[in-house]
């Protein structure tokens, strides 16, 4: 009960220092092992195709988990595609010293990094609902000690020189 509540402050905290994302969803894991048929999916509608988005994995694990990195395959559908393009991510999650590289309380660590951004200037740029999945890819399975995964979309500044559809 103790560690939930614990899980429940840290989320409550981390939130109240971030910006309010376009589309966030967390996905919590069963028996906090991430086995690789759990392969969390998120839908999101995009209607502004006038600013640049970033995307970022959201990951919660306790100190326990026995890796510095994660390896991630992450799974992207956009609209009026049936074929998912699928790329591979390492995602660092501790410092060579050992240190974590996100923020921690009580035994618990949440990190919050940056997929893709600005600099892919395809991303979202058709207005409809993509689909992400994402999957562990690493050679451990189950993943141990892996609380929750999700996705954080956050709405960015214009893009200049680009013609935008008009808006009804």
């Amino acid at each position: 009960m103790l560690r939930y509540l614990t899980i429940l402050l840290c989320v409550f905290l981390l939130a109240s220092c971030m910006p309010s994302p376009y589309y966030q969803k967390n996905h919590t894991v069963p028996g906090n092992a991430w086995d690789l048929g759990f392969k969390p999916g998120f839908k999101v509608a995009i209607t502004d195709t006038g600013v640049f988005y970033t995307v970022y994995f959201l990951i919660r694990h306790t100190e326990a988990y026995p890796y510095s990195n994660l390896w991630l395959r992450v799974h992207s559908t956009q609209p009026g595609d049936t074929i998912p393009e699928v790329s591979r991510i390492e995602i660092p999650l501790a410092a060579p010293s050992g240190q974590w590289l996100g923020r921690g309380m009580g035994g618990i660590w949440e990190h919050r990094m940056i997929l893709t951004g600005r600099q892919d200037k395809s991303l979202f740029a058709k207005p409809g609902t993509y689909e992400l999945s994402l999957e562990q890819d690493m050679r451990v399975n189950p993943l141990p000690e892996v609380l929750q995964v999700g996705l954080r979309v956050e709405k960015g500044e214009k893009r200049t020189g680009i013609s935008q559809p008009d808006n009804p």
